[in-house]
């Protein structure tokens, strides 16, 4: 029987199997199938076998819910007095005030702004007032008369003045504007003032000057009026929180992104120090670390409020929820898994592909084997954080029940415990590279960063912390926390 073909069980053991049953006799049949039996077992733990398993269902897909801690950012705004003057000079130009109805308080006016108007601090008692010093030239005409037995008898003086006026302001903030409360303090004629008597223009010194009550308050209104329309600064802060909250890049290898979604925002009221108003802003906002794909933008300036407050914590506290999606974390374990070689005597098996999701509260491992055992295995376990080593491993990991039983009947030996901890060796990570990654491309943004022109971030930052880690129906929720300073710095207002 030794050239009988038959024997080439070793290549094909049903055509064994097959041409024993016509060559020998029924009992022999019986002690050959026995035979054939037991090398198949022999054979089979020794060469490839396969495994199908019952896949463990994913829970259905829903948007992605969790409880976000609300962070909270000091943002002290410094607003130079030059930038100021150079807004105020943009507004008031020429002819800076004109009222041709002399019938509703007997008064004509036009006044001409003659060369650029100087703001500065008026160095008083009270540290919040401004000095605002503007050349002028005005033409004033006062009706004087009186209605008698319903006649109407009446006399225009006609002025003209040119000279600087001194105005002093008190300062305060509402509704996004810095608000002045201007009163005239001086009043130096470059000429003597005048008043057209036929024709020719006459000094009138000794009668303006006790008549400056008249027109006064025409120019403290329109100093207030000036520095509150080139002082609204909603448009450059918002503009300002639009460029910060655009969702920038942490890691490129990781593909991981910054989201800053303000909510409200806060602010003190806004005191002059040394040529700069000091304004102290805070916003109350939701951070999220996205990974994958560039996520769109939630700032919304319409939702944003102005509230007001009195005191705002020099400190930052700043909350990160870092969402990592079921496919981008099956990428960043397979990584582990390359290269590596799970073995058992001569039983020996590699890991193809690594994907994890989520099913009842646990997460889902799912190894496709290659080696002594083809096939995909699942295991389950609930993912934990350990502080001292910062990395995430997966607690209670154990093969799903179906794998677990299929195994214990083909591939006892990857069963048992051995194999299984040096499987759940390579099922954690550390993520300490990526809050470094993170601390310090969060700095690139406190160093001097200026989002847009006349606008510059800076500020430190202590270590991220990690706090927790949650999971939804799709995706790894994880929550860090983060102290510091923030300093934003107006240069230039535009």
């Amino acid at each position: 029987m030794a050239n009988n073909k038959g024997f080439s069980f070793f290549n094909n053991k049903s055509k064994l199997f097959l041409i024993l049953q016509h060559q020998i006799n029924p009992m022999k049949k019986i002690i050959s199938f026995l035979v054939i039996s037991s090398l198949g077992f022999v054979l089979g733990c020794s060469s490839s076998q396969k495994i199908s398993t019952l896949k463990p269902e994913p829970d259905d897909a829903t948007p992605i819910v969790y409880n976000n801690v609300p962070s909270f950012i000091n943002l002290p705004v410094n607003i130079k007095l030059k930038d100021i003057e150079n807004q105020t000079n943009s507004v008031l130009n020429g002819l800076i005030y004109e009222d041709n109805d002399i019938e509703d308080d007997d008064i004509e006016m036009k006044i001409w702004k003659l060369a650029p108007i100087s703001i500065k601090n008026a160095n008083s008692s009270n540290s919040d007032k401004i000095t605002t010093v503007l050349p002028l030239k005005a033409n004033i005409k006062y009706r004087i008369g009186t209605k008698t037995m319903g006649v109407e008898i009446y006399n225009i003086k006609e002025f003209n003045l040119n000279g600087i006026v001194t105005l002093n302001s008190n300062i305060n903030l509402n509704n996004w504007k810095l608000k002045t409360q201007t009163e005239l303090a001086s009043l130096d004629w470059n000429e003597s003032p005048t008043m057209t008597v036929f024709g020719k223009n006459m000094p009138v010194t000794y009668l303006i000057n006790p008549s400056i009550q008249l027109f006064k308050s025409k120019i403290e209104k329109k100093i207030d009026a000036a520095i509150e329309k080139s002082l609204d600064f909603k448009p450059n802060v918002l503009a300002a929180l639009e460029k910060i909250c655009t969702p920038f890049q942490m890691n490129e290898a990781y593909e991981s992104w910054l989201r800053i979604i303000p909510v409200e925002i806060y602010s003190t009221a806004a005191h002059l120090k040394n040529d700069s108003f000091t304004l102290q802003m805070g916003m109350k906002c939701n951070m999220e670390s996205i990974i994958g794909q560039v996520p769109e933008s939630k700032f919304d300036a319409n939702k944003i409020t102005l509230k007001p407050v009195t005191k705002i914590p020099n400190q930052i506290t700043a909350n990160i929820v870092a969402v990592s999606s079921y496919a981008d974390a099956s990428r960043i374990i397979k990584k582990n898994f390359a290269g590596q070689e799970f073995s058992s005597g001569s039983r020996k098996v590699k890991v193809q592909d690594v994907n994890i999701w989520h099913k009842s509260g646990k997460m889902v491992i799912a190894l496709d084997l290659i080696g002594s055992l083809n096939g995909t295995i699942y295991l389950a376990g609930l993912p934990k954080y350990n502080a001292e080593k910062k990395e995430i491993y997966f607690d209670e990991l154990d093969y799903v029940l179906d794998t677990k039983n299929k195994l214990m009947r083909t591939a006892n030996w990857l069963a048992q415990g051995l194999i299984l901890r040096k499987i759940q060796a390579n099922c954690r990570y550390s993520i300490q590279p990526n809050l470094d990654e993170g601390k310090k491309t969060m700095l690139n943004y406190l160093n001097n960063y200026s989002p847009m022109p006349g606008v510059f971030v800076n500020g430190k930052m202590g270590d991220i912390q990690f706090q927790k880690i949650e999971l939804s129906q799709n995706a790894i929720i994880a929550f860090v926390k983060v102290n510091g300073q923030i300093n934003i710095n107006v240069d230039g207002f535009k």
